[in-house]
């Protein structure tokens, strides 16, 4: 079984950099400490899914960096991963505990779909078999995509949940981070310096 962990990255996401932070070097800090989370893990291969030039840079060389417009749908974004299964992780999630990682793997034996949800709203990541069902039209960035998710499946055991965890959405997102978490080297040493 091939599993392949996916880092996306959308220029949107700059927006949560707080006040007199660049907000390309922050994109590039929380992408990277999310991506170095999913470099961590064993039995997966991690690939970079990005609409942000440049950003192929933060990636361990041999690493698959797939470039995407920045509205592409995730559905269409799934269909370009080559794998058995495959989680999409928000690069928005420098802190994300590798352990919620596995769980989003470990429920798509029982489901088709597997998310992560995001506090107030939204998603962390999603993880599915591929090539991903035809009836799912995810978007993480849906406030209600649970619901939306489940209302287009075909049976309501399809989609299933994991404890949910944060993104960086907005300036005072920042202070969600715990100091006392290990990982999330880019975006401390950043926000330090602020």
């Amino acid at each position: 079984m091939t599993r392949i962990a996916a880092v996306l990255a959308r220029q949107h996401m700059a927006q949560a950099a707080p006040p007199g932070v660049d907000p390309g070097e922050f994109l590039e800090a929380v992408a990277e400490d999310t991506y170095e989370m999913v470099a961590g893990l064993e039995l997966v291969t991690p690939v970079l899914i990005t609409s942000v030039p440049g950003l192929e840079e933060i990636v361990w060389p041999g690493t698959e960096v797939i470039t995407i417009a920045e509205d592409e749908p995730l559905r269409a974004v799934l269909g370009r991963l080559k794998a058995d299964q495959a989680a999409v992780i928000c690069g928005d999630a420098p802190d994300l505990p590798p352990l919620l990682v596995g769980k989003l793997f470990r429920e798509l034996g029982r489901a088709e779909i597997t998310i992560c949800p995001a506090e107030n709203g939204g998603a962390v990541a999603l993880a599915c078999a591929l090539p991903a069902p035809t009836w799912a039209d995810p978007d993480l960035d849906d406030e209600n995509v649970l619901g939306a998710l489940r209302a287009q499946a075909p049976g309501p055991r399809r989609v299933a949940t994991t404890p949910g965890w944060h993104r960086l959405r907005t300036s005072q997102d920042v202070e969600r981070l715990d100091p006392g978490l290990e990982g999330w080297d880019n975006t401390r040493a950043l926000i330090r310096a602020w």
